[in-house]
């Protein structure tokens, strides 16, 4: 049975210290006869078995005995963010190598003989041992080429508390967290009083409880390397898990606005993107989104956007060869039009070889000069032609190769998908929020008409400088064709001229990373953001990103909203959150679609309530 020690810290030590009680303490200090340390000092401290009562506080101190064998940077976040005031301190003791290379290399000669030793009696190798050998080998190794230092270590948490009750409870949850971090910690049994001095920024050590450490090792307990992506401005993105303060940030404030957004189907990728679109037409944004499943249409009908459909029976149009929409005046125009006629013709018939562009660039400049357009600007107001002009042009070509490129354009001007690109324009953009959706059209049209609209939107982008977001949703349609893939990342490179910042969005992550195009975008990219990965992706991922092994697993395990965000050189892990009113409107899980639908269609079958009769 241990009893208590009591204290008593501040003693009349003459008659002018005494003097103190009756309200002379502050003329002998003035006079010097009493010490600042006696005017700090508590009144009384009680030393306990395992704890501390200074004045009317309680304090217990823990002691760290066993690490992890593998950890990540930032390891000991929970215990710095740990909510609850602690006292936790450091030491740090740099050895000489030469001497515990000479410990290392007896440890390891007794090690190898231990092994050797069951070997020879037929015994299993305990694998502890063989562990403990590998571990000092790699470590030799590391010393000797002067790669790592050697340290020791010490490690103690000191609780405060302002009852013995609160005292046991705070103590049981830092010990659940440091063993959630598989760290063994013990109480300062006997040594409450060593303990707590131990956490005062004094320096001094008086448990010395320390356990060896390398370079690498040691680096990863700095404790304050949690990063924080809240800014005076920008848009909410979500919380940052690492220490629950909000992510907010401006895109536009770093060396380009353009952004990534990379996740395995259902992850909620479309969610956050959704998100930060109607979160930027708060702050006078235009955006334009081009949307492959539809998804977006709900957003923009309730928020007085304009949803435009393409699709054989849709009324609206876009004449790839419509010189109008050119942002370019002058004699150049033409030109430009003709470099974006070559990617698209690439795109819809495929890789054209050098002859067969050739006749291409011959074909177009016919169609447009049979239209009475040259490279005199006053010519460019004439009607443009369309893509059934550039057909007739290839057939009345001599060229047998003009025959067989006229052959795989007659689809697209007489057989089953004749007339949705062979138009001419009738739309313009005049809303700050334009959906371009390409839902109902057949999969190997959906990279022409995503083409057509990105060039419509490009060119519109040149002609006036404001702020705009430009989001590609299933960008992976346009990076399966060179020329598509070659005009999204020119957007990228050029977009920071025009205040436009380009989202890229795909689940095709490994197609997209294996590409140069992809790679490209990646790092014409300042803001990154990973979601919930594939398995099979994951590897890809964690080498474009430079991962650590806690964030590979973090992209395996995250629920839906959950993921990694990259801004410039900072990033953190982030959990998406919405209001009820954004997450309604933002949600794309089908089965909270359907409810919504089904609601409303409630509502609707309802009849108006009949006024009730004069009285």
């Amino acid at each position: 049975m241990f009893g208590k020690k009591k204290t008593t810290a501040r003693q009349p030590i003459n008659p002018a210290v005494a003097g103190q009680k009756n309200g002379q303490g502050g003329a002998a200090f003035a006079k010097g006869l009493v010490s600042l340390r006696d005017v700090l000092a508590p009144s009384v401290v009680e030393v306990d078995f395992d704890y501390l009562k200074i004045n009317e506080s309680f304090y217990r101190t823990l002691f760290v005995v066993g690490y992890p064998r593998f950890v990540s940077p930032n390891w000991l976040a929970p215990l710095i963010s740990f909510d609850h005031s602690l006292f936790i301190s450091m030491f740090i003791y740099p050895e000489k190598s030469k001497a515990i290379l000479d410990d290392l290399r007896r440890k390891i000669a007794e090690m190898e003989a231990t092994i050797q030793s069951d070997i020879k009696r037929g015994k299993v190798v305990d694998p502890k041992v063989q562990v403990q050998l590998d571990d000092a080998l790699s470590l030799q190794a590391e010393l000797a080429k002067g790669a790592e230092r050697f340290f020791q270590f010490a490690l103690y948490v000191t609780v405060p508390a302002e009852t013995v009750k609160e005292l046991n409870e705070t103590t049981k949850q830092v010990e659940s967290s440091l063993g959630s971090l598989l760290v063994i910690s013990k109480h300062a049994s006997l040594q409450a009083e060593d303990g707590f001095k131990s956490t005062l920024p004094l320096g001094i050590d008086r448990l010395n409880v320390l356990r060896n450490m390398d370079t690498t090792s040691l680096a990863t307990t700095f404790p304050f390397t949690t990063a924080s992506l809240t800014s005076n401005r920008g848009v909410l993105y979500g919380i940052n898990e690492h220490d629950g303060s909000l992510v907010i940030f401006d895109r536009f404030s770093l060396e380009n606005a353009n952004s990534l957004v990379l996740a395995k189907s259902g992850s909620g990728k479309s969610f956050l993107v959704k998100l930060e679109s109607v979160r930027y037409l708060m702050f006078d944004t235009e955006v334009f989104i081009i949307d492959p499943e539809g998804e977006y249409k709900n957003l923009a009908i309730s928020f007085g956007g304009e949803f435009v459909e393409f699709s054989f029976s849709a009324p609206v149009k876009i004449n790839p060869f419509d010189l109008a929409q050119v942002a370019e005046e002058g004699e150049n125009a033409l030109g430009l039009k003709l470099l974006s006629l070559h990617s698209l013709m690439n795109v819809v018939m495929g890789d054209l070889t050098p002859e067969e562009g050739a006749i291409i660039d011959k074909a177009l400049v016919l169609t447009y000069r049979q239209k009475g357009i040259t490279n005199d600007p006053t010519t460019h107001q004439h009607e443009p032609p369309i893509m059934e002009d550039l057909y007739k042009a290839l057939l009345g070509m001599e060229e047998p190769l003009a025959q067989n490129l006229s052959n795989r354009l007659e689809k697209f001007i007489k057989g089953s998908i004749a007339g949705i690109f062979n138009q001419q324009s009738n739309m313009d953009i005049k809303n700050p929020f334009m959906v371009f959706s390409v839902r109902d059209l057949e999969s190997e049209l959906k990279p022409i008409a995503m083409f057509i609209i990105l060039d419509f939107i490009w060119n519109r982008v040149k002609r006036t400088l404001k702020k705009r977001l430009l989001i590609v949703d299933e960008a992976w349609y346009l990076m399966k064709q060179k020329d598509a893939a070659n005009f999204l990342y020119g957007i990228a490179k050029r977009a920071r001229k025009y205040y436009l910042g380009l989202t890229t969005i795909t689940q095709d992550v490994e197609d997209f990373l294996n590409s140069d195009h992809g790679k490209a975008i990646v790092t014409n990219s300042s803001i990154q953001i990973l979601l919930k990965q594939s398995p099979a992706a994951i590897d890809k991922i964690s080498e474009t990103f430079y991962l650590s092994g806690g964030e590979k697993h973090l992209l395996l395990s995250a629920d839906v909203g959950e993921g990694l965000f990259f801004a410039g050189s900072s990033h953190v892990a982030v959990r998406v959150v919405a209001s009820p009113e954004e997450y309604e409107l933002v949600t794309t899980t089908p089965s909270e679609i359907l409810e919504q639908q089904n609601k409303a269609a409630e509502i609707s079958d309802v009849p108006p309530i009949s006024p009730p009769p004069n009285q």
